[in-house]
C-alpha cells in the first residue's frame, strides 16, 4: 500500500503563491504516475494535475492551466505543486495520489494510495 503525506498548504491572499509537497512511501515511487486533486466544501473531489513517471509529461485541469505547475523529485520520493496567481475558488483541501499512468490519474481510477489528510489551501479575496 502506498502511503502519502501532503504538506505546504496555508492561508494566502488572492494573487499569491503556495508550493505543496507530497512525500510517498516505498521504493517504487519512480514507477508511479502522480496526481494532485482537491475537494472544496460541499463539492466532490476533482482532478487538478498529473505528472508522468519521468516528469516529462504533465496534464492540468482547465481551471488551473497556466497557473499551477507539477514537478517531482524521484530521488526524494516527492511530488510538488507550485500554485501561482491563486484565486478564492482554489480554496480546497489538496490531496496527492499515485497511479499506473497519467491517464488513470486523470480519470481518477486505479489509484494506489488511500486518501490521506490532505493539506488545506485557503485563498482570501
Amino acid at each position: 500500500q502506498v502511503h502519502l503525506e501532503e504538506s505546504g498548504g496555508g492561508l494566502v491572499q488572492a494573487g499569491g503563491s503556495l508550493r505543496l509537497s507530497c512525500v510517498v512511501s516505498g521504493r517504487a515511487f519512480s514507477w508511479y504516475a502522480m496526481g494532485w486533486f482537491r475537494q472544496a466544501p460541499g463539492k466532490e473531489r476533482e482532478f487538478v494535475a498529473t505528472i508522468s513517471r519521468t516528469g516529462f509529461s504533465t496534464i492540468y485541469s482547465d481551471s488551473v492551466k497556466g497557473r499551477f505547475t507539477a514537478s517531482r523529485d524521484n530521488a526524494r520520493n516527492t511530488v510538488f505543486l507550485q500554485m501561482n496567481s491563486l484565486k478564492p475558488e482554489d480554496t480546497a483541501v489538496y490531496y496527492c495520489n499515485a497511479g499506473p499512468s497519467t491517464e488513470a490519474i486523470l480519470a481518477m481510477t486505479g489509484l494506489y494510495g488511500d486518501w490521506g489528510q490532505g493539506t488545506q489551501v485557503t485563498v482570501s479575496s
